[in-house]
């Protein structure tokens, strides 16, 4: 009986831990070093992801990244729902799991549960970049216009497919409505 109880008390004790916690990167990737937190802020178009449920039906979907004054950063994520026919907005925080100079986050909508944000990819510019979730789950393509080129589109998915993201199940996010 003691035994038993000890068992479920663990099985427990992990469940809750794995709610509050989050793999942060995946298993053959790697985050940007030497990473500009500075440069990285502003406003950036999602020009290709992963379909998730959170952003299931949105097109122009962009996100802008700002300093709160405790020193983590703001996520305003925006989209156009295309089957609510309305704009929706998602407010949410980063933080650098390392130093700032390393470009792996946690990110979190949801109080106390946290999701990896990782910069596998970035150009010198910070015109384009490339985003993986903490598992091979979550991927997206970011530019600072609502296309890429073909030359860093075809860099980034070389290196997308070589962390082991499916990148035949990438959604090209069309940008055609204004706010």
């Amino acid at each position: 009986m003691k035994t038993r109880s000890l068992l479920y008390l663990s099985i427990i004790s992990v469940s809750i831990l794995g709610l509050f916690s989050c793999a942060t990167i995946p298993k053959n990737a790697t985050a940007v070093k030497s990473f500009d937190k500075e440069k990285y802020l502003g406003k950036w178009y999602e020009v290709a992801r992963f379909d998730f449920k959170f952003e299931r039906n949105l097109s122009n979907t962009t996100a802008e990244y700002s300093l709160n004054e405790n020193g983590t950063i703001k996520v305003d994520n925006q989209g156009y729902n295309t089957v609510k026919d309305q704009w929706q907005k998602a407010i949410g925080k980063a933080k650098f799991i390392g130093n700032d100079s390393t470009a792996m986050l946690k990110v979190s909508f949801f109080g106390p549960f946290y999701g990896g944000y990782n910069v596998l990819a970035i150009d010198k510019e910070y015109k384009y970049a490339l985003i993986g979730g903490g598992s091979l789950k979550y991927l997206w393509i970011l530019s600072r216009e609502t296309t890429i080129p073909e030359d860093i589109k075809a860099k980034y998915l070389a290196i997308a497919e070589n962390v082991g993201y499916d990148t035949s199940k990438l959604l090209w996010i069309q940008h055609d409505k204004k706010k």
